[in-house]
């Protein structure tokens, strides 16, 4: 019978002042793997952190059995060892700080070059990455970078690296470390077609070296290396089987899916006065360089007031890039021959007039968000295109955003602090900051991230009613095919920063 690696037995976890689990056991022995499972909010992320030794557990107790082996095996070294050391946690937000250390990266900063010199290279950061046991490692350097793939990466600046990229480099940060544990939290997200198609091999490999994982994920997405599944609710595991016995369509949410069309049709009409454009956006040879990086190369795109357009390409294509010359981040527009809503850039308008224009969601929006405003405030901040709400709020607006809220199915999170609720509420609360001012042009990039399958599929839908009641024009990004609304009929493909379709 195998040994036990970790056990977890009848603990409570508290946290600010939320119970996270009662009475929670989870036992993984020598040899096992587990993926976590569960709807948004039902504990994952928490167990993770609770493993990794993020939260207070009040009641009772874990016995880290890899850590009593691995002292065991090698040693008390001269410098005290705890468990911790052992457990290398992958989030689904990076903690990057500027390379001065003196504030973190704000959301704007890779487009501006000056400020994105202040930034450690992938080689820089990972550099600065030590195995924390000081003993002999499996996971060096060189290994490490050729499994993650991030050869071609590392002159390049952690800032400007897209969502994909950073995920990459995240797990190898944590690799570098030599953990016994290793936990990802939804591993996945960001990640494009090929990658994920190679993340088996990965997984594979992190495995055969004697890593024992443990991951938050989708019931679709579990690797092949996977041994065992929890299933967890209302922080509680409600089943813990051998993966052969999971059956991810038996997991599937059969509620039926509303929306109110009459109250979302009284939403889109609030402070409706649209100005006909003859063009949205209209982009003419576009070329956007760095230093020797060419990042767009002579893209031409046109949009016109109520279409519906896909954005595709695998990581590193451009798109944020192309995105950020739309939404006014990029100071390189002002250099190329770019018109949006009928006006050239540098002609007179100002960042906010674009801005007013327009609904945004994102990754990188998402990672940079502050999160010392409760969510209502944070929906509210849309009408002035602020990241929070820096003016007291109005009761009309605020009405307006709960709303919203309720179209979401997150109502329950208004005066939460944004910072205290799931990432996937998170997430949608910025989605509701977007749609909060009824914008000619609704730009969401990659905008299902984190979300379960109940709320990817509700916000689908939303989407495609929007569309279906009103004549906002759409861009949308995705890995996911099946995250596309019906609605999108138009299709810009990016690889290598070149339009190939």
């Amino acid at each position: 019978m195998p040994h036990s690696f970790l056990s977890i037995n009848s603990i409570t976890v508290r946290y600010l002042n939320n119970t996270l689990f009662t009475g929670l056991n989870f036992i993984v022995k020598k040899g096992e793997h587990w993926a976590l499972i569960g709807e948004s909010g039902s504990g994952k992320s928490a167990l993770l952190h609770t493993i990794a030794g993020r939260f207070n557990i009040t009641g009772g107790a874990v016995d880290h059995y890899f850590f009593d082996e691995f002292v065991k095996d090698h040693g008390q070294p001269e410098t005290l060892l705890t468990y911790h050391q052992l457990v290398a946690l992958v989030e689904p937000k990076h903690h990057f700080r500027n390379l001065s250390n003196t504030a973190d990266f704000y959301y704007q900063q890779r487009y501006n070059s000056s400020d994105s010199e202040d930034a450690l290279t992938v080689e820089q950061y990972l550099a600065t990455v030590k195995p924390t046991h000081g003993k002999p490692v499996y996971w060096t350097y060189e290994k490490t970078t050729t499994l993650l793939k991030l050869g071609e990466l590392l002159q390049k600046q952690i800032i400007k690296l897209s969502n994909g990229e950073t995920k990459r480099l995240m797990i190898a940060a944590a690799l570098l470390k030599n953990p016994a544990l290793l936990l990802l939290d939804s591993p996945l997200t960001g990640l494009d077609v090929q990658t994920r198609a190679a993340f088996n091999a990965v997984i594979d490999e992190i495995i055969a070296s004697g890593v024992t994982l443990i991951m938050a994920t989708s019931p679709y997405e579990i690797p092949a290396a996977i041994t065992h599944v929890a299933v967890l609710k209302n922080g509680a595991i409600i089943q813990a089987l051998p993966k052969e016995l999971f059956n991810a369509e038996l997991f599937l949410q059969n509620d039926k899916d509303e929306v109110d069309n009459k109250e979302l049709k009284a939403l889109l009409n609030e402070g409706t006065n649209k100005i006909p454009y003859q063009f949205i956006v209209k982009m003419n040879k576009v070329h956007i360089q760095y230093g020797e990086k060419v990042i767009l190369d002579g893209i031409n795109w046109q949009i016109t007031p109520g279409e519906r357009w896909a954005l595709l390409g695998p990581n590193g294509a451009g798109k944020s890039t192309l995105l950020s010359l739309i939404n006014g981040d990029n100071p390189q527009a002002y250099a190329n021959d770019i018109i949006l809503f009928d006006k050239k850039r540098g002609t007179g308008e100002s960042i906010w007039d674009i801005k007013s224009k327009i609904g945004f969601v994102s990754p990188e929006l998402h990672q940079y968000f502050p999160t010392d405003n409760s969510c209502l405030q944070v929906i509210e901040s849309g009408y002035y295109d602020t990241l929070g709400l820096f003016r007291l709020s109005q009761k009309t607006k605020a009405d307006t955003a709960l709303r919203w809220m309720k179209a979401l199915e997150i109502e329950q999170y208004a005066r939460v602090l944004l910072k205290n609720i799931p990432a996937s509420a998170q997430r949608l609360c910025l989605l509701a900051r977007a749609l909060i001012k009824n914008p000619d042009l609704l730009i969401f990039d990659e905008p299902c991230q984190g979300l379960d399958a109940h709320q990817q599929h509700h916000f689908k839908t939303l989407v495609d009613t929007i569309c279906s009641m009103s004549n906002v024009t759409l861009i949308y990004v995705s890995h996911y095919q099946q995250e596309i609304p019906e609605s999108v009929t138009k299709v810009l493909r990016l690889e290598r920063g070149k339009n190939i379709s």
